[in-house]
């Protein structure tokens, strides 16, 4: 396993930072660092207050009862880690991501404006989440299972870094976690950006596929992967099934 980091996606990092934060792990600076990273600024479009500042947005949730912040990646026809309303769902669908605040029926979704995170606000209800357990499960069957079907396939002929990629698992970057995110969870992450990533470039284009029946066979190893990776994800990054310290 590589020694080398990698950055969750946003709603990834202010999930557990936020949370760290919350519970008194860390204070204000790491927090804006663990959730800004390698980005200009994160700034709140529509805070109540009429402020643009993330923390001072994340104190007034904290004031009206915010437990933790977990994240959600959905994506058209998987609603993973959504809970409504439609508004809501829909906003989180279109960015790809979306945080849910446990304890406050609040959820923030983020744009990127140039080297600039946007976020924004929205009522939303609570969530059924996948269980840390079962998604790792999942995620190791199904990349198994994707695994043999892209070699059947031949995928080293059409996409020879995925097949490298697909020999290499053990090796991967992970997150940089958060103080009380679970070992298991920080795994877990990588393991799902990890699916994620090789799904995505799989699923490019159609390479050299010969006839559109081996293309369709290609997405149908590569949904089910991408599926498990963005559960994974949430689950890794939804400190309400997080499993006890």
């Amino acid at each position: 396993m590589s020694g080398t980091t990698i950055q969750l996606p946003v709603s990834g990092r202010l999930a557990w930072w936020g949370t760290a934060w919350l519970r008194g792990d860390v204070g204000p600076d790491d927090l804006l660092d663990g959730v800004v990273g390698d980005d200009v600024a994160h700034v709140v479009v529509d805070a109540p207050d009429g402020g643009t500042g993330l923390v001072s947005l994340l104190a007034g949730l904290r004031a009206a009862g915010a437990i933790s912040f977990g994240a959600a990646f959905p994506a058209e026809g998987d609603p993973v880690g959504l809970g409504g309303p439609v508004g809501f769902n829909d906003a989180a669908l279109e960015a790809g991501e979306a945080v849910v605040v446990e304890g406050v029926e609040t959820g923030l979704v983020p744009s990127r404006v140039g080297p600039t995170v946007e976020w924004r606000t929205h009522p939303a209800r609570r969530r059924q989440l996948p269980d840390v357990g079962d998604a790792d499960r999942e995620l190791r069957a199904v990349l198994l299972d994707s695994a043999q079907r892209l070699a059947e396939l031949d995928v080293a002929r059409w996409r020879p870094e995925v097949a490298d990629r697909l020999m290499n698992l053990r090796h991967r970057d992970l997150p940089d976690p958060a103080p009380g995110v679970p070992a298991r969870c920080v795994d877990l992450a990588s393991r799902g950006l990890q699916a994620l990533e090789i799904a995505d470039l799989a699923l490019e284009d159609d390479g050299g596929a010969l006839s559109s029946w081996e293309a369709e066979q290609r997405r149908g190893a590569l949904t089910p992967l991408a599926r498990a990776g963005r559960r994974a994800l949430v689950a890794a990054c939804s400190p309400e099934v997080w499993p006890p310290a």
